[in-house]
């Protein structure tokens, strides 16, 4: 669950924070009031793209922090970061140059471990994006999910590790003494540079971080040195005035007790200088102008950059072609001598293979006739009565992958006498959220995602449909939390949370507020979602629309 998200110098969110809870949580405000910022923020912070021109007028950076649990950041960035405890920060930065930092933590890291937290934990759907249920991957996981079929998966899965690693050695024998052992060589070679190197995760953004520090380390010294010299070690320095006068004051307070308080607020004033004294002298001695430490960490800059070029744009991309590579040359060194063994091996590896992936096709053209049906019905309760979906299952036998060898992909006609056309291309902004409405409820006992955010889901819809859309956000959340940006009274009436984003204007800058909303507030809000300035009849229309979403 995303527990908190606060907002710094975002366009014209200079500060917003809001502490959310489970279930669904309603966003509204009036057109342009700055909604859709919030959504921006969150895909930002969970590793979508940066804009510098959402850095509000004149700061230098903008932040966007998240408090989420930390079962929804997946496993294994767990132990690869260390993290342990309920709940996780996570905090990315944009200064005016596009340069980016992130954290986990309060620890650097990539910001591709923050995507890795979103692709894992959060799904957007608006007008204009929509990640998971676009993806053809991941079409064909939701409908495995949706017929049960994870336990195929597992099988197809080991069934074609096993076909890959027969293909590997079979294509390792063919090869000429000779060839095998330059190929073994290159392999070889590869592979231990990338080993000597002892990479480690996220040390390339800790350099950039390190760097500026030596670069700089005389100056930071005097800076150092001048301050604590004011405060402790130069004579009649500011820590022995304050001790004098916490002297001079105790005396005082001893003939009117009336100044004991000053002397409590000078003593610990005398106390705190001190204390940042001895830390502006620990801070002197440690800062290191040494040349040749510098000269290593940019050296060790060098060796990263030149490993990110050769083998991958990130460092766990390095990793992950070095584990390919390894693969290949064990192939390499223990090719199998007896090359028709291997010949016989592979063909028994792929007649199980095709075996499995031709039940497991048969299976999900069954589960897909059933989704078919599934999301036809809640199309037609969203205000799309006339659209056909389907789900398509095409086998390319021979083409095989460790899912088999089904192709799967979502398929839409909104209108009458359309063709249907992939839902990416087929679905107008509107059209898509519903659609995606739709098939998340379809979904909602398959889909494990935590956070599903919706922008505008309610576009062009009112009356019936409206109220429906919001049952339906109303019954996705239970079990996880839902995030809907919306214009319509009768979907957020439905919600267990209502935040309303309104524009203040002060000294002539304008700035994003954002409420949270109950009670006789609430009332007002819904009132005014109905027709403007609320009146007697609006405020008992919105009553009744709060009391029956309950």
């Amino acid at each position: 669950m995303l527990r908190r998200l606060k907002v710094l110098n975002f366009a014209v969110a200079e500060k917003v924070e809001l502490e959310l809870g489970p279930g669904f949580t309603a966003l509204t405000g009036e057109t342009g009031a700055g909604k859709s910022i919030l959504l921006e923020a969150l895909g930002f912070l969970l590793g979508g793209r940066g804009s510098s021109s959402w850095l509000r007028a004149g700061a230098q950076r903008l932040e966007v922090e998240g408090l989420v649990d930390a079962a929804d950041v997946p496993a294994d960035l767990r132990r690869e970061l260390g993290l342990d405890g309920k709940a996780v920060e996570l905090r990315r930065e944009l200064d005016a140059t596009g340069r980016t930092r992130a954290m986990i933590a309060g620890r650097p890291a990539p910001v591709a471990a923050l995507g890795r937290v979103g692709d894992h934990f959060a799904d957007f759907h608006g007008q204009h994006e929509s990640r998971t249920l676009l993806q053809a991957a991941s079409q064909l996981e939701l409908l495995d999910r949706f017929g049960g079929l994870d336990a195929e998966r597992v099988t197809l899965a080991e069934a074609y590790a096993a076909w890959s690693g027969l293909r590997v050695r079979l294509e390792a024998s063919s090869l000429s003494e000779a060839e095998r052992e330059r190929r073994a060589d290159l392999l070889r070679f590869q592979v231990e540079e990338i080993d000597g190197a002892r990479l480690r995760m996220g040390e390339d953004e800790a350099l950039e971080e390190s760097l500026p520090r030596l670069k700089n380390a005389e100056r930071l010294r005097g800076l150092a040195d001048t301050a604590y010299g004011l405060l402790y070690a130069e004579e009649n320095a500011a820590v022995a005035r304050l001790l004098k006068a916490s002297r001079a004051v105790s005396e005082l307070a001893k003939l009117d007790p009336a100044a004991g308080s000053l002397h409590t607020e000078l003593e610990g004033a005398h106390v705190a200088a001190g204390s940042v004294a001895r830390e502006l002298g620990n801070y002197r001695d440690a800062v290191s102008a040494d040349p040749a430490a510098l000269d290593a960490l940019l050296a060790r800059q060098d060796v990263l950059a030149r490993l990110k070029k050769r083998h991958g744009v990130t460092l766990s991309a390095v990793l992950e072609t070095r584990e390919r590579l390894a693969v290949e040359l064990d192939g390499l060194i223990n090719a199998d001598a007896h090359l028709e063994k291997t010949r016989k091996e592979l063909a028994k590896a792929e007649a199980e293979l095709a075996r499995l992936s031709g039940e497991a096709h048969d299976k999900r053209v069954k589960a897909a006739r059933k989704l078919d049906a599934a999301a036809l019905k809640e199309l037609k309760v969203l205000g799309l009565p006339h659209a056909r979906f389907s789900c398509a299952v095409e086998m390319e036998e021979g083409s095989w992958s460790k899912t088999g060898a089904d192709a799967v992909e979502f398929l839409l006609a909104p209108n009458p006498g359309e063709p249907p056309r992939p839902v990416k291309s087929a679905a107008s902004g509107g059209e898509l959220s519903r659609v995606m409405l739709a098939l998340k409820t379809v979904f909602a006992k398959a889909d494990r995602t935590a956070l599903l955010v919706f922008d505008e889901v309610d576009a062009g819809i009112g009356g019936e449909v409206a109220h429906a859309v919001g049952e339906r956000l109303s019954a996705l959340a239970k079990g996880r939390q839902v995030l809907c940006i919306t214009h319509l009274p009768q979907v957020a009436c439905f919600a267990q949370n209502h935040f309303h984003a309104v524009k203040d204007v002060a000294a002539g800058r304008t700035r994003l507020r954002v409420d949270r909303l109950g009670g006789a507030e609430r009332l007002e809000t819904v009132a005014t979602m109905l027709g403007g300035k609320p009146t007697g009849a609006s405020r008992k229309h919105a009553q009744e629309l709060l009391e029956s979403s309950i």
